[in-house]
């Protein structure tokens, strides 16, 4: 019998398929060849008892994909989580995802959490620096606008939530897979940062064979697998500039006749993304290499 790994504890592993959700060992195999089974894996597994529900993990179907932070297995695609406002979006960061996930070579969308209380004119400025590059969904839990559109882009996919603490995402899951009864946590006023409520991985199933995995929240995210020189190649707004520039492999910053910063100059790049590129560049070829 074929499934998904959706919960990993104490070295018990739940596997959901149509029949059910069967409590699994892992077979010594897997420990004798240093594999672990991970959250979103698809697994062959032996049943040992139906009517409970348990089993044994024999075999793990090759990955298509995974990610390290939340170690994850197979996302068909990213959801970045923000809140439009209260926290007010930290655009960096944003972008740090954003470049992760290209990287990754993973589809990523982003929805604007909170737009009920965000100003229209917010919402317009994120709209124009992103929607022309990424999907990009104004959400309101209390309302409910947008989670039809929401829905749709869900459909039939193992989807990875991701994004800042205190932004939505508990209460987006909840909303999505009312089963998962997950703690929702409240903004700090003082501080207005979100408090840490997702403690573990998990995947919920929310019909129509599609799943998603809320994770642990982000204060930072360092970009620890690329090349300080290949990051411009994860801006996908500057591919179309790169043909003005004069020297090839250049990177956008100190070169003269650079078609990216000539764009910039015209306001067809974003202001905040190029900045956003800059810090993250200095991060990359500030780090010490071993």
């Amino acid at each position: 019998m074929r499934g998904r790994i959706i919960k990993a504890i104490a070295g018990f592993y739940y596997v959901h398929n149509e029949a059910g959700i069967y409590e699994c060992r892992a077979r010594g195999i897997f420990r004798n060849k240093g594999i672990k089974p991970l959250v979103g894996d698809i697994v062959e597994i032996e049943v040992l008892d139906d009517e409970n529900k348990k089993g044994n993990l024999v075999g793990i179907v090759d990955r298509k994909s995974f990610l390290i932070r939340p170690a994850v297995a197979n996302p068909d695609q990213v959801l970045i989580v923000f809140a439009g406002a209260k926290p007010e979006p930290n655009l960096n960061l944003l972008d740090k995802f954003l470049a992760m996930m290209e990287i990754k070579g993973v589809p990523v969308a982003i929805a604007i959490s909170k737009s009920d209380i965000t100003a229209e004119e917010k919402l317009e400025e994120l709209k124009r620096i992103y929607s022309k590059h990424y999907k990009l969904i104004e959400i309101s839990t209390k309302e409910e606008k947008g989670l039809n559109e929401l829905k749709k882009y869900l459909e039939g996919k193992f989807t990875v939530l991701a994004g800042p603490s205190g932004v939505g995402k508990s209460t987006l899951t909840n909303y999505l897979a009312p089963d998962a009864n997950m703690e929702t946590g409240e903004i700090s006023r003082k501080i207005e940062r979100g408090k840490q409520t997702t403690r573990h991985t998990e995947l919920f199933y929310i019909g129509e064979g599609g799943y998603i995995c809320d994770t642990p929240g982000f204060g930072s995210l360092e970009l620890f697998d690329v090349d300080k020189r290949e990051l411009k190649d994860y801006f996908p707004e500057f591919i179309e500039y790169t043909k003005n520039c004069k020297f090839n492999g250049c990177i956008h910053l100190g070169e003269r006749e650079c078609g990216v910063k000539k764009a910039l100059e015209n306001g067809e790049i974003s202001e905040s993304r190029y900045r956003n590129y800059q810090l993250i560049y200095e991060e990359l070829a500030s780090k010490r290499e071993y």
